[in-house]
């Protein structure tokens, strides 16, 4: 009996390493058709997912408590699995290189739980060549086997869109690659169990890795291009908002906006294309200037915030500007790279009182990463302004007298950087507005 055969049979489990937004549902998915180990280090997380709580908020607490997942942080219970899909993060160090650290303690732990017939799937992100030039070697040392002969690795790119509910992993067309046909075709058919979208074949695995740098360096650099337009309109008193509607009507229209580039791939991504192509000699250009301009617009929203408090006659010193929402996107709790701090940051370097809002970030995450307390709604009072940075739903649902009860006096400044508010009815609500 193969692999495949008994891994449907649930006589061997598959196990994923990396318990986060992409691992996660992942897991919870497999084990509809199959046994699954979770692992993760982070203990607190294994006990929250066995206790039915989703810190994603990618499944929903009643998958977690239906789910059959395994969850453990016990790594001696990865030796009952033959397929491992390691899905862990790749952040980038303070100096914009990437940080490969997570990936290579994962293969680590999964070399030592090895054995032959395995095989090992990569779906983080990581530069083209990263899988056989650092992982496979990594996987031959722990394990005192060799790949192509006593097991085989595969690559395939997690696309998963965090609070995405249209492109979720069933519907995104799965990337796969592997060292061999064999093991490609037991990979393919793995992820047909849990993706009714096509499995697309690519002929290597630094194809399918570069394919997944190259996708969000496309993306960044069009929300860069987005941004930088966003700046000169302002200069020309033209609203971006507008420009994009009316741009939008024609059917070739791509439908970037701007907006604050954070999280754990845009942000993230392309720096791992860049740093590849500058080990083989080559100075990026398009993507470096991309990723500096999208890094520069927390800048840019701090200083438009400190300029609408000056022409609303506020005091910059000692302002009470409340942020609402510190995630990195809307509808999301994941608080990764987000360039919602760096506006905190800036505005707290003008000597501001920054009071910071959101009611899908863990606060203690929000302590331990960025030193930042968290307020309830109804705590924010005596405001000087708003900076609307998140869409929650949340936030959506709220009035302009509701925002308006939050300020200390008739001057009011509403920096909505997203453009969720109509600029019209707030400034006849009375409120100094601007939007990205």
């Amino acid at each position: 009996m193969n692999l495949h055969q008994k891994i449907i049979n649930r006589e061997i489990p598959l196990a994923v390493i990396g318990l986060g937004y992409v691992g996660m549902p992942l897991a919870v998915e497999f084990a509809k058709q199959i046994k699954v180990i979770g692992y993760d280090i982070k203990s607190s997380k294994i006990e929250a997912y066995k206790n039915g709580i989703d810190l994603t908020n990618e499944v929903g607490n009643e998958a977690l408590e239906a789910t059959t997942v395994n969850f453990t942080s016990d790594s001696s219970a990865l030796k009952d699995a033959k397929v491992f899909i390691v899905a862990v993060p790749t952040p980038i160090n303070p100096d914009k290189t990437p940080d490969l650290n997570p990936v290579i303690e994962a293969t680590k732990e999964v070399g030592r739980s090895l054995s032959e017939g395995s095989i090992v799937i990569y779906e983080s992100t990581v530069f083209p060549g990263t899988t056989e030039e650092i992982c496979i070697p990594l996987l031959e040392e722990a394990s005192g086997l060799k790949c192509c002969k006593d097991f085989e690795v595969g690559y395939s790119p997690e696309r998963i869109n965090p609070s995405d509910q249209v492109h979720t992993l069933r519907t995104i067309t799965k990337i796969v690659s592997a060292t061999s046909e064999d093991s490609l075709a037991v990979i393919a058919s793995l992820y047909a169990l849990v993706v009714d979208a096509p499995i697309y074949k690519v002929s290597s695995i630094k194809v399918a890795e570069a394919a997944k740098v190259v996708e969000n360096s496309q993306r960044d650099i069009n929300i860069a291009f987005m941004n930088e337009l966003a700046m000169v309109l302002d200069r020309m008193g033209i609203e971006t908002g507008e420009v994009i509607d009316a741009m939008n009507t024609k059917w070739n229209a791509l439908g970037f906006a701007p907006g604050l580039v954070g999280g754990h791939c845009i942000g993230i991504d392309p720096y791992y294309f860049i740093y590849k192509a500058e080990q083989l000699g080559y100075h990026s250009q398009i993507i470096l200037s991309g990723r500096k301009i999208n890094d520069d617009m927390a800048g840019f929203v701090a200083q438009k915030t400190i300029k609408k408090l000056i022409e609303a006659g506020k005091k910059v010193l000692n302002a009470r500007v409340a942020v609402l929402g510190i995630t990195f996107k809307e509808n999301c709790p994941d608080i990764r790279n987000s360039k919602v701090v760096d506006v905190i940051d800036q505005l707290k370097d003008y000597g501001i009182n920054v009071l910071v809002c959101d009611p899908l970030a863990d606060p203690q995450e929000a302590i331990t990463a960025y030193g930042q307390a968290l307020l309830p709604l109804e705590q924010l009072c005596d405001l000087d302004a708003i900076v609307l940075a998140v869409p929650h739903e949340e936030y959506r649902r709220l009035r302009l007298d509701a925002l308006s009860a939050m300020f200390g006096t008739k001057s009011k400044v509403l920096i909505d950087v997203k453009g969720i508010i109509h600029k019209k009815e707030a400034e006849k609500e009375g409120f100094f507005y601007w939007s990205l």
